[in-house]
């Protein structure tokens, strides 16, 4: 594989690229691109060029380069995480039957929170997560779970830094997260009214595998109305019905 100078590799370099996007910004001029890589707009151009060419980049009307149908396709095909994103689905319908407004999956990865699916209604409570997006840990329900459920690496390593905040009541000290982590420990779920978004409560519970371990954070967003506490007994007996079935099955997840 071909190597820079530096000893990076084309590879190396071609993800960074592919790492450029975001949910907000799935379209990119080549100069944003090479900008964000850390690389030559030369260089970003041809690498560029060679994503196209293999289907994982594509090229907008407007030139400006998105991610290629080819990139969708593999990841659909081998991600670790479809098997229980398919046994989570009839619970999180159900959920969203029940609710009315956003039910999601949610596991961790790294210090963040990625949504696996969402379920939606046209005039739910405004949400900020989607599908394949990221939040930190500590600002949304789900990632309260995954953290307070995670090894003491994990919750050492978020405690120590810096806690963005996204409201007022975005929990941004370690000493409220310690205590926020307690709570959830205790009562077996998170309820974060406005945290996120003023108008908005994240409630979520934990969903365990065979062997008890918290795999994923179950939730839903509702409005922020003092109503919320209303939905977590649905919401923990769609976890144990997914949990249950996690277990069954666990020789093929």
């Amino acid at each position: 594989m071909a190597r820079t100078a530096t000893g990076e590799s084309s590879l190396a370099r071609a993800v960074r690229i592919l790492d450029c996007f975001t949910p907000e910004e799935p379209a990119l001029p080549v100069s944003v691109i090479a900008r964000r890589a850390g690389l030559h707009v030369a260089t970003a151009s041809r690498l560029v060029a060679e994503l196209v060419g293999q289907g994982l980049l594509a090229r907008g009307p407007d030139r400006a380069v998105r991610i290629g149908m080819r990139m969708w396709e593999l990841a659909s095909r081998a991600s670790p995480t479809l098997s229980l994103r398919e046994a989570a689905m009839p619970f999180l319908e159900d959920l969203h039957a029940v609710v009315g407004h956003h039910a999601q999956l949610g596991i961790r990865d790294g210090d963040e929170v990625l949504f696996l699916e969402r379920l939606t209604a046209r005039d739910a409570v405004v949400n900020f997560s989607r599908i394949a997006g990221r939040l930190p840990l500590h600002v949304t329900s789900s990632g309260l779970v995954l953290l307070a459920y995670g090894d003491d690496d994990l919750q050492q390593r978020v405690l120590s830094r810096p806690l963005a905040r996204y409201t007022e009541r975005t929990i941004a000290t370690a000493a409220r997260l310690r205590t926020a982590m307690a709570e959830v420990r205790r009562q077996g779920f998170a309820l974060l009214p406005g945290h996120v978004h003023e108008e908005a409560t994240g409630i979520a519970v934990p969903v365990r595998d065979a062997l008890g371990e918290v795999v994923a954070g179950l939730s839903v967003i509702v409005p922020n109305d003092g109503r919320a506490a209303a939905n977590v007994p649905v919401l923990l007996a769609a976890a144990r019905g997914l949990s249950r079935t996690l277990a069954r099955t666990s020789g093929d997840l």
